[in-house]
């Protein structure tokens, strides 16, 4: 279900899933979490959201998700491969799915190891979007004073991102664009929730595995 905020824009969202994994010890987005795959959980909440697209940008074993995504959303989601993925960094990424994103007000930006963002989360960041009145934006959500993902960025962004060339990665791009920068506080400790790590894994299933978020 699409929020009557988000449904005033069009909002897409870009998923990051080209990495291998090392930390993890298996591949994370086609681990299992409430009866899907990681990867689909994190597709899940963004449209639940108020996502209309999804681009996600893959490498490593990117036919299998390309094959189990377009089998779930034929139409819903896009795909940007990264064929260096084993040799750069997350900023590249970043890159090759903004050069890739459909057209869009703006976009949600998440790694695909983020399954548990609540739906609600997003809609509150697309209600304080509505409250710019046109201007470029950078909203994250914020937990116990801490910044965290998923932004939602203005599209006015995506050709700066695509030609920052500073070190630092998108954290030193943010403070570059830091007078655009705002954040929403959120009751969802989903925004904490990445998994690099099985131990990572096992605490997200034991809090979350009969959850619907």
């Amino acid at each position: 279900m699409v929020s009557d905020s988000c449904a005033k824009k069009s909002i897409g969202a870009l998923v990051l899933a080209a990495g291998k994994s090392e930390r993890m010890g298996e591949f994370k987005p086609l681990m299992k979490l409430r009866g899907k795959t990681l990867i689909e959980n994190t597709v899940d909440s963004v449209l639940d959201g108020g996502a209309d697209s999804v681009t996600v940008v893959v490498g490593c074993r990117g036919d299998e998700l390309i094959e189990l995504l377009s089998r779930r959303w034929p139409s819903a989601v896009n795909f940007v491969r990264n064929p260096d993925f084993a040799d750069t960094d997350m900023l590249r990424s970043i890159k090759l799915g903004c050069a890739g994103l459909p057209e869009c007000e703006a976009f949600f930006l998440l790694p695909g190891d983020m399954p548990v963002v609540r739906r609600e989360t997003f809609r509150l960041l697309c209600r304080e979007a509505d409250r710019c009145g046109g201007s470029p934006y950078i909203i994250f959500p914020a937990l116990e004073g801490y910044r965290k993902h998923p932004p939602l960025i203005h599209s006015h962004f995506i050709r700066e991102i695509l030609q920052f060339e500073g070190g630092g990665g998108l954290r030193e791009f943010w403070r570059t664009q830091s007078e655009y920068v705002k954040t929403v506080d959120v009751d969802d400790l989903g925004v904490w929730v990445d998994l690099d790590t099985r131990k990572d894994y096992f605490f997200c299933k034991a809090k979350y595995e009969n959850e619907d978020r």
